[in-house]
């Protein structure tokens, strides 16, 4: 396998350095800022991708821009630095990509990769959808309007990701309050499902 050049930002020493990249350039979006994650492991055997997942996250909740969702992917949030962060902050977890408010992406595990976004969950019979799925982060609360920037390139990525998977569809997308009702509310009723699939039928008509 061919290795690429990229350029991997190491938060917890605040440095940026060089490394080749093992993975192929279909793995990793094309002009994400790149924030290698170290939660995430293998998807099992024969297992494809088949589901994108969408979620919401602010942190603190209400507060954008900041550093604080790079560190809670990376394992270096300051339990400290908000009383929010106390119970969270030994948290393990990941997604594949985050859409910022102005639209900027960020990518914390390659697309092959299973990233820790999900949890329990289930998918009409099946469980365990970090298995099959790709988890994308929206800069977001539940109760606030997302941004245009962001539907634009949520329609974007889900263009990339079906044209790379033969076994995503554009319908296959759904929120982890879907996968996990009960537990999950995220993306909220702030993301206006009707808005994103009539961009996505005009995408796709």
């Amino acid at each position: 396998m061919r290795a690429y050049r990229y350029i991997y930002r190491l938060l917890d020493c605040g440095e940026a350095i060089e490394i080749m990249n093992p993975h192929p350039l279909n793995d990793r979006w094309p002009d994400a800022r790149q924030v290698n994650s170290p939660n995430f492991d293998e998807r099992p055997d024969g297992c494809d991708i088949e589901l994108i997942v969408v979620h919401g996250i602010s942190l603190p909740p209400g507060k954008y821009g900041g550093p604080e969702i790079d560190q809670l992917f990376t394992n270096c949030l300051d339990p400290d630095a908000d009383p929010y962060f106390a119970d969270m902050a030994h948290l393990k977890v990941s997604s594949h990509l985050l859409i910022r408010r102005d639209g900027e992406l960020v990518q914390y595990v390659p697309f092959s990769k299973r990233a820790w976004h999900a949890g329990e969950s289930c998918f009409g019979e099946r469980t365990a959808c970090n298995d099959f799925s790709v988890g994308i982060e929206l800069e977001g609360q539940d109760e606030e309007p997302y941004t245009d920037r962001q539907y634009e390139r949520l329609g974007e990525v889900v263009d990339r990701l079906v044209a790379m998977y033969p076994g995503l569809s554009p319908d296959a997308i759904v929120g982890h309050s879907d996968i996990a009702p009960g537990r999950k509310t995220d993306p909220g009723p702030g993301f206006n499902w009707a808005h994103f699939r009539q961009l996505l039928n005009t995408r796709y008509a």
